[in-house]
């Protein structure tokens, strides 16, 4: 990364950025300078609403300034307009440009989709906000998996239908096996939520390396063996070629009847199709979908009304302190940049997470 050192930086706010973050963004890092022209983007509609009122249009006169600025950054914080083509247009217009970070986790995949020349990809330095949601994806995966062992589907059908059955036994995490397919910033973060709660976790790997939390590393190549084995199993991994269907017919039709699902990740990674199918066959017994193949989810997915989905509008990752997080991310890339140090979470630009 030396080859990306600067002595100051101009970075310009692509996306809708609170001033009191950009003066943030400066104190934490006095070497930058931020630049911002809120009336040049669209308002937020709510907390960390980076692509902001889709009703907002600039005059053409504003577009010109807006294009002009992003065209004159060192580093920009976040895709302008999150938009892929904005992304190519200012890359092409901007040969000064060195750093772009991405509001999302998942920003690789916007990354690919501007399709930019192997040169751009060796002079910019994309960065994601990977691991800065950890937490909170990781609560809702912990949220899902209760569920789930708790059987929400039959105690909310009881009080619907005001009885009171007989008593039945509810499964406990400190008997299960959590199984946390990706052990990234939200991988890791799961493992030691499941840990503290008392269960077995086990985690896929490509780097061997050990996680906290995680009683046992699981090679991706035995994932089918490993699902046979577990009571849960939380997916956080990103979306890419490699990962596309990765949980499918041939890996469900591994597990044990009853296991549950928790999927934090990107909705690219299951194959909804087949998830319905184990769904009806009692293979799955609950699934906690944050994430989707297609968002929003289709008003004719079965997932809507299946008694044992649980739907989140991939809002688990949302809080009020995201904007902050991802601006003090902002500063301390900016940092590692300006010493010529590595960031953290570097869009890989052969499989774009």
């Amino acid at each position: 990364m030396s080859d990306h050192a600067v002595r100051t930086l101009r970075a310009v706010a692509a996306v809708p950025l609170r001033e009191d973050l950009c003066r943030l963004i400066e104190q934490l890092e006095p070497r930058v300078h931020m630049v911002r022209e809120p009336e040049l983007l669209p308002p937020m509609r709510g907390a960390a609403d980076w692509s902001g009122d889709p009703a907002f249009r600039r005059t053409p006169a504003q577009q010109r300034r807006f294009d002009d600025l992003v065209d004159s950054a060192d580093a920009l914080f976040g895709i302008p307009d999150v938009d892929p083509a904005a992304l190519a247009r200012t890359v092409a217009a901007n040969p000064r440009l060195r750093w772009v970070m991405t509001t999302a986790a998942g920003g690789g995949a916007q990354v690919r989709e501007a399709a930019l020349a192997p040169e751009a990809l060796r002079r910019i330095v994309f960065s994601t906000t990977a691991g800065v949601h950890g937490g909170a994806l990781a609560e809702f995966a912990v949220f899902g998996v209760l569920a789930g062992a708790k059987d929400l589907p039959r105690l909310r059908a009881d009080q619907d239908s005001h009885t009171w059955p007989l008593r039945w036994q509810m499964r406990q995490i400190d008997e299960m096996t959590v199984l946390i397919v990706g052990l990234g910033g939200i991988g890791s973060a799961c493992a030691r939520r499941f840990a503290a709660l008392g269960a077995t976790v086990w985690g896929t790997t490509r780097s061997g390396e050990s996680v906290e939390g995680v009683d046992r590393l699981v090679p991706l190549e035995e994932l089918a063996s490993a699902i046979s084995q577990v009571d849960a199993v939380v997916v956080t991994l990103p979306g890419t070629t490699q990962t596309h269907h990765l949980i499918d017919a041939a890996l469900l039709s591994a597990a044990r009847p009853g296991l549950i699902l928790a999927s934090v990740g990107r909705g690219s990674v299951i194959d909804e199709a087949a998830l319905l199918e184990a769904l009806e066959d009692g293979t799955v017994s609950f699934a906690a979908l944050d994430v989707f193949e297609a968002e929003p989810l289709a008003q004719d997915s079965p997932l809507w009304s299946h008694p044992r989905v649980l739907v989140s509008p991939h809002t688990a990752a949302l809080d009020s302190r995201e904007e902050e997080r991802i601006a003090r991310r902002f500063a301390a890339d900016a940092t590692r940049l300006l010493d010529g140090a590595a960031l953290h979470a570097v869009v890989d630009t052969v499989e774009f997470y």
